[in-house]
């Protein structure tokens, strides 16, 4: 199929999505992944050099923004229990999917990481968007949530560094270019923002632009990702973005109009549902174990410290979608899954972002227990 038939193809299908996601209130990764599916499985559509290109910096990006939308005064409020639950949150699904990938269903050591990787994650995308939905995001709760959130992501983004590093002479300069760019990013921002901030040509956006492609030219040498790094410079310029909200604005029209739908474009297109369906229950075993190792993990320290909304917690940290899609297609491309596993595990993942999101809003939202309270406390009309 030629390039050009592709593109309108895949432009044709990124807007639809965009379309469906504000008629159905449904998350557009959600869809955009879904229409993937679609394209790949009867459409006939394959992923071009050109598609590959932008879904791999589109992933980059979104741990880049993930990083950036993390407030730095929230983690210091909340850090003791944002880390003891953030952390648990990854760690409990990390190692039980690990151990049930390598034991149970024989998986090699490699597979049955990757698979405990990307079945550990927490998605920032779906608890930041229900938690405005629900007008959480300022209150104790909403900034534990989002603080935990973080803890459990960073864990999954530096596993995934770690545990697939091959180490070569390029590591070296890869963490010495990574710690670099991060430095010279907040060394320079408040210089660069009074000199070139606020011009229609985007200097900022185009300078974060220069620097990711920085870390992932000297990533893809070293034979590593540039995952963490990415995420720790979005961190590292959190106060930046959250003293510039237009900033942060623009930033996502780009990320989110041009880059990342071909990320979950591709992401979708490479599922089999002849494979997934001939390995539902395989499926469902891998769904269950993210669901029971985060609820055992999460929610005896939500009880702890939110036990009025201890269930509502737990149900948003056993979400999963940006992280664990970048997992699963790195598995994939690096030949770690085959087509069978990475269809599963894909799904996987996108169906903990559906089910738990859906549980959590429709029986143990806060915002929906604080409305019934006031409107029992009214006083009756006359």
């Amino acid at each position: 199929m030629e390039n050009l038939l592709i593109a309108m193809i895949a432009g044709l299908l990124i807007l639809l999505a965009s379309v469906a996601s504000v008629e159905l209130g449904i998350s557009v990764a959600l869809i955009e992944i879904s229409l993937g599916v679609v394209a790949g499985n009867f459409l006939g559509l394959s992923s071009p050099p050109w598609m590959d290109f932008l879904a791999s910096f589109g992933s980059i990006l979104l741990t880049f923004l993930a990083g950036a939308e993390v407030d730095p005064s929230v983690m210091r409020e909340k850090l003791k229990e944002s880390v003891l639950i953030g952390g648990v949150s990854f760690a409990a699904p990390f190692l039980g999917a690990w151990l049930f990938c390598a034991w149970v269903l024989g998986w090699s050591t490699p597979t049955a990481q990757i698979a405990g990787v990307a079945l550990s994650t927490t998605s920032l995308a779906v608890v930041y968007a229900v938690l405005v939905e629900t007008g959480l995001t300022l209150t104790p709760l909403g900034k534990l949530i989002m603080a935990s959130t973080f803890v459990t992501d960073f864990g999954t983004a530096l596993a995934l560094a770690l545990l697939f590093v091959r180490p070569t002479w390029w590591l070296v300069p890869f963490l010495g270019v990574s710690v670099l760019a991060i430095w010279i990013m907040i060394a320079l921002q408040p210089w660069f923002f009074s000199r070139y901030g606020a011009r229609v040509i985007e200097p900022e956006i185009k300078g974060a632009v220069a620097a990711l492609l920085v870390l992932m030219f000297f990533a893809e040498k070293a034979q590593s990702h540039a995952v963490l790094p990415a995420f720790v410079l979005g961190l590292a310029l959190a106060r930046t973005f959250h003293e510039h909200p237009e900033l942060t604005r623009r930033f996502r029209v780009v990320a989110f109009a041009l880059l990342t739908p071909f990320f979950f474009l591709k992401g979708g297109m490479n599922v089999s549902l002849a494979l997934v369906w001939a390995n539902f229950g395989l499926l469902g075993l891998l769904f269950g174990v993210k669901q029971v190792t985060k609820i055992l993990g999460v929610y005896p320290l939500a009880r702890r410290w939110v036990p009025r909304d201890a269930m509502f917690t737990t149900l948003l940290m056993s979400t999963g979608l940006t992280f664990g899609t970048i997992s699963s297609l790195y598995g994939l491309n690096a030949g770690i899954l085959d087509r069978a596993q990475f269809s599963v595990l894909v799904t996987a993942v996108v169906v903990s972002a559906v089910i738990p999101t859906i549980v959590a809003q429709r029986w143990f939202s806060p915002g929906r227990a604080l409305d019934a309270s006031h409107e029992r406390a009214a006083p009756a009309p006359k």
